[in-house]
């Protein structure tokens, strides 16, 4: 291998329970990658460790490789904390913000979060999804709702390249404790291999979310199977069509309608989930894959180092 063929910059997005990174080259071409279940929960009190054997996973960086890590690890039970930038700022003063990590090399730095303050006073924050946005702006899209589906979701609105509205949802997180512990999940408890997905459960599930409020909807979905109402097979569907439905019943009701347009940076399964409720309220989706904005955001944050 020459001396230029190595890899020029070590990005790694390292979320709650998942770790992702990407070798790159000069040209930005993606020389390794690997995934790992290494997050904040599993690397806390052994983070320099959990790095160096992160390092091992791909090629030998040279002396002085710069290091881009974004998510979690730079929350305050992460790594470093890694200051929240303001909402306020536009997305791309994030590369000036970029916080040293010294036990990890003189040229490794943390991405900042987002903190959003409302005019009403409501607060909310985001690790890792403010780099996926950078990344979007990066590959040509502008202004306009975005949606960031996952453990928590996000639905942001960008103005001007900054974030102009923050929403977090606990949507993956409710979905996982309600089908593991509790009432609900011994009706709708962890998917069979034998199980499909069920569009029409998944359809009166958001339809249930505009009737009445979560709590009482969520009810009703073990309600509607002890009493024979619903097969048992159908609960998951439902339950998923609730919990999603609730985002959007809340974003139109903050909102005022249905946006137009929303950009969705995410999972397959998930965007295709959220197309459906998008569909049923006339509004238009664009998926993007997290791994080429996530790419995208890499290049753009190295041009400034």
């Amino acid at each position: 291998m020459s001396p230029h063929a190595g890899p020029e910059l070590l990005g790694i997005d390292w979320g709650t329970s998942n770790r992702r990174a990407w070798w790159l080259g000069r040209d930005g071409a993606v020389l390794a990658e690997h995934s790992d279940a290494q997050g904040l929960l599993a690397s806390q009190g052994r983070f320099e460790a959990a790095f160096d054997a992160l390092l091992k996973a791909g090629p030998a960086l040279p002396p002085a490789t710069p290091v881009l890590m974004s998510g979690m690890v730079g929350a305050a039970s992460g790594w470093v904390e890694a200051p929240y930038l303001a909402a306020s700022e536009p997305l791309t003063q994030l590369a000036r913000r970029l916080c040293a990590v010294p036990a990890a090399g003189p040229r490794c730095f943390i991405v900042p979060g987002i903190c959003f303050t409302g005019a009403d006073g409501r607060v909310d924050v985001m690790r890792g999804e403010e780099t996926q946005l950078l990344g979007a702006l990066a590959l040509g899209h502008g202004d306009g709702w975005y949606l960031l589906p996952g453990t928590h979701s996000k639905w942001v609105q960008l103005l001007e390249g900054r974030v102009a509205d923050l929403a977090t949802y606990m949507t993956g997180e409710l979905f996982a404790l309600l089908t593991s512990h509790g009432t609900l999940a011994s009706v709708a408890g962890p998917r069979d291999t034998n199980d499909d997905e069920q569009p029409q459960a998944f359809a009166r599930g958001v339809a249930a979310a505009a009737r009445s409020g979560l709590s009482n909807a969520l009810f009703g979905c073990r309600a509607q199977v002890v009493a024979g109402r619903m097969p048992a097979g159908e609960a998951r569907s439902h339950l998923s069509g609730l919990l999603i439905g609730a985002e959007w019943h809340d974003v139109v009701r903050r909102a005022g309608r249905a946006p137009q347009q929303v950009t969705v940076i995410g999972a397959a399964a998930l965007a295709a989930r959220h197309a459906l409720v998008a569909e049923a309220l006339g509004c238009r989706i664009t998926t993007l894959d997290s791994r080429s904005v996530q790419l995208a955001a890499l290049q753009a944050l190295r041009a400034h180092l």
